[in-house]
């Protein structure tokens, strides 16, 4: 599973529901929902 650092609980946590995505400039990403609070999460770098 992916993780990422959550803005609102400011931890590191799994990322829950992980689709890949692709930014503007092409990069890849992840972006999810964390599963304790329920904010959006965003990892760029692995999809």
């Amino acid at each position: 599973m992916a993780t990422a650092y959550c803005m609102k609980c400011r931890q590191k946590r799994e990322i829950r529901n992980p689709k890949p995505v692709t930014l503007k400039n092409g990069r890849p990403a992840l972006q999810g929902v964390c599963p304790v609070c329920g904010t959006k999460m965003f990892r760029i770098g692995k999809a």
